[in-house]
């Protein structure tokens, strides 16, 4: 940050905040004990101040002349306000409750106070007028035991809760948020690591670079970025190690955190939002996290972050704390003046303990108490009147000395922000303060998604051989059922049962593309949360990734099955055959990865899957032809997956030929009591009914043909050309119900 000069009243003494031979007077990160602030109150007001954006040490100024003096201090850029955050939820509630709370109102004749009583207990109030700010060059960490609203404060200042939804106001330097400037110029890391497993930590944050920083950046300066910005994390010696999962072994869990920090702040945002980036790290993980944390908070950044018990050695390298309790302020300031603030409370910080964990402690036991942190809220209320807190607030209170716009382009200019503008020049940035929605166009997003997919699944094989060998198993069997069919309306039958098992398998097989996406969902939520590219994008380049695999495995099924049962059509029936069954595949999977963007839970996507598809093959017209089935349920054998692949092999089949017999004289008999006949006996009943019926023929002529198959099946609606395209449309038409689930579904905003 820049150095700038600020006027204050009385002439200042900087007074270190460690002392040589004192060992009381400062721990070694900076935070000023009781006996310091106590005797520096009866002197003078206390404030606090930094001697450079890069020096962490902290320096105690205290007044002791009135003659007027200049302190130069680090220019202020950017501070994020917050006033009086209010946030309800409704809280569901049962009869028995309702029916409870009627009664009391009528026992007590109190119906109107009854009334409003209900209204309070039908919501939860999460945040209950919550104030304070986070500035540049600052961590703001935001305390408090579990349900305290930590979480909830920072997807509010992040714009993750709806505006209408919110009371209150979020400001930057003074002006209001807009959400799209906000989703642009910001980062939220959530409190899960939400990475894909098999790319190593370098790749990791590559594809995140080309997501996040424009295409106008030249890829020897995008490999630049990402190399500096392993070396800042502290990743250097894991940036070949793949990520790991349950599965396989990769980066250590500390290592897996500075890694999700490292893809949201690729492009160097002003304002980084993190929900517990130290839970479930050891001590000496979570205080590298936090030290990255500080080192990008001096680079020129706002950090606001949630943390459940920070260490003695982090609580020195955090700025400002914000301690949360059932959604209220019980304390707001530097951490350096927690031992004062809870002096004044009659309960002193014993020395050597650390003053967060003692904190919490006392805020656990005061929740459990009849009137809970009621004094607490009061006290921290009127101390933020005190002079003394407002002393030491003081050196970083200062107005920001630019408007938003002025500070946004100033920063560009200085290099943060790298994907904020579509130019690659600062000059024109800070002139114009254009802010893209997207660093990038849409074909290059896909281009990079399809990559990432396809390096993530190339990494695991064993997926693709599983599916693989399920199709090839279910070929065999199949082949090996049906194999070589006669033209017997035996044979004809056991076409039909061939036709409906071979076409529902393709649609079965599928599901495993459900789990993708549901694995997928949270990532896909974290970066299009923030504009790293758009849900059209994504929606073309899972496409694009589930089709190469689904040739594959409609060659390898064509070839164990169309000549192994003897199907009809030579060389183009084959061709269409596996043109059907690819067709299967690909609406088949459109289908499942429409489901998986509705369907939040495997298990329950997969009985969705099963029941659907049942249902599909139920109406296709194997069990029950079109012309029987009740007027009420048609529209659903139009709906019917399996009906249009269906029908197209049986015109493949029985209309390649139209002259081929599939039934000739006595054959008529089989079948009926008549097939048990000796043949003599059967021929001479049928001259008997060519005589009767005057009609010329015998035991070789030809009874049904395949378009009377066709015609019985009620199979003659579309041709098999057209069945081939409405199954290549239903395939379309899934994904982009798809992207709609995306779009109405990825809001990401609480309610």
């Amino acid at each position: 940050m820049e150095s700038g000069c600020a006027r204050h009243g009385p002439r200042n003494h900087i007074l270190p905040s460690s002392s040589a031979g004192d060992p009381r007077s400062s721990d070694s990160s900076g935070v000023t004990t009781l006996d310091q602030l106590v005797a520096l109150r009866s002197r003078g007001s206390v404030t606090t101040a930094t001697s450079s954006a890069g020096d962490t040490s902290r320096h105690l100024v205290v007044d002791v002349q009135p003659t007027v003096d200049f302190v130069c201090r680090p220019a202020v850029h950017f501070v994020l306000a917050f006033h009086d955050l209010t946030y309800s939820v409704k809280r569901p509630r049962s009869s028995f409750h309702r029916r409870r709370d009627n009664v009391n109102v009528e026992e007590t004749g109190a119906a109107r106070h009854g009334e409003q009583g209900r209204a309070r207990a039908a919501k939860n109030t999460l945040l209950d007028g919550i104030s304070g700010e986070a500035r540049e060059g600052e961590i703001l960490a935001v305390l408090g035991a579990s349900g305290a609203g930590k979480s909830t404060l920072i997807d509010a200042l992040a714009g993750r809760i709806q505006r209408e939804s919110l009371r209150g106001a979020v400001t930057l330097n003074g002006d209001a948020l807009d959400s799209r400037l906000l989703r642009v110029i910001s980062a939220y890391v959530m409190q899960d690591d939400l990475l894909y497993p098999m790319l190593t930590v370098a790749e990791t944050l590559m594809y995140s670079a080309e997501f996040r920083l424009p295409r106008s950046l030249a890829a020897s300066k995008k490999r630049s970025r990402v190399q500096a910005l392993i070396d800042q994390l502290g990743l250097r010696a894991a940036a070949d190690t793949i990520i790991g999962d349950e599965g396989r072994r990769g980066v250590s869990g500390g290592e897996r955190r500075r890694v999700s920090i490292g893809i949201d702040i690729i492009h160097d945002p002003i304002i980084l939002f993190l929900d517990e980036p130290t839970s479930g790290l050891d001590s000496t993980s979570a205080f590298m996290v936090v030290k990255v944390l500080q080192r990008i908070a001096h680079s020129g950044s706002v950090v606001v972050m949630s943390v459940h018990q920070p260490s003695y050695r982090i609580l020195g390298l955090l700025d400002r704390l914000l301690f949360l309790s059932r959604g209220r302020t019980v304390y707001y300031g530097a951490p350096a003046a927690l031992p004062l603030f809870f002096s004044e409370f009659g309960h002193p910080i014993p020395d050597g303990e650390n003053p967060a964990e003692f904190a919490l402690d006392h805020i656990r036991e005061l929740e459990s108490t009849q009137d809970g942190t009621k004094e607490l809220v009061q006290l921290s209320k009127s101390w933020q009147e005190k002079p003394l807190s407002r002393a030491v607030s003081a050196a970083s209170s200062d107005k920001p000395s630019l408007s938003l716009k002025e500070a946004i382009s100033l920063s560009i200019a200085r290099g943060k922000l790298v994907s904020g503008t579509s130019t690659g020049s600062p000059e024109v940035a800070a002139a114009t303060t254009e802010v893209a929605t997207y660093a990038n166009p849409w074909w290059a997003e896909v281009w990079v998604l399809t990559r990432r997919a396809f390096t993530n699944t190339r990494r695991t094989p064993e997926l693709f051989l599983i599916r693989l060998g399920a199709v090839v198993v279910t070929g065999f069997v199949l082949a090996t059922i049906f194999w070589r069919l006669d033209n017997t309306p035996k044979g004809v039958n056991e076409r039909f049962g061939f036709f409906a098992i071979a076409m529902s398998t393709m649609f079965y097989t599928s599901a495993d593309a459900l789990p993708v996406f549901l694995i997928e969902r949270y990532i896909f939520l974290r970066e299009t949360a923030h504009n790293a590219y758009r849900r059209s994008s994504y929606t073309l380049s899972n496409a694009i990734v589930a089709f190469p695999p689904l040739v594959f495995l409609s060659l390898a099924f064509t070839a164990i099955t169309f000549f192994a049962v003897g199907l009809a059509g030579g060389a183009e029936g084959f061709v269409f055959f596996a043109l059907i069954v690819l067709a299967s595949f690909w609406a088949g999977s459109g289908f499942v990865t429409f489901l998986s963007g509705v369907v939040p839970h495997v298990i329950i996507g997969y009985t969705v899957v099963v029941a659907m598809l049942a249902y599909f093959l139920l109406f296709s017209g194997f069990f029950v032809t079109r012309d029987r089935i009740p007027d009420y349920w048609i529209w659903f054998h139009y709906l019917s997956l399996i009906k249009y692949p269906y029908e197209a092999v049986m015109q493949n089949e029985f209309g390649a030929d139209p002259s081929k017999c599939f039934m000739r004289g006595v054959q008529m008999f089989d079948g009926t009591p008549m097939g048990k006949l000796p043949v003599a006996t059967q021929v001479t009943v049928l001259n008997a009914m060519s005589k009767s019926m005057k009609i010329d023929f015998n035991s070789t002529s030809c009874i049904t043909t395949g378009t009377d198959i066709l015609a019985k099946q009620a199979v003659n609606q579309l041709g098999k050309w057209n069945c081939l395209w409405a199954t290549v449309a239903w395939g379309f038409l899934f994904r982009v119900l798809f992207y709609l689930t995306l779009v109405l579904g990825s809001r990401n905003k609480r309610r």
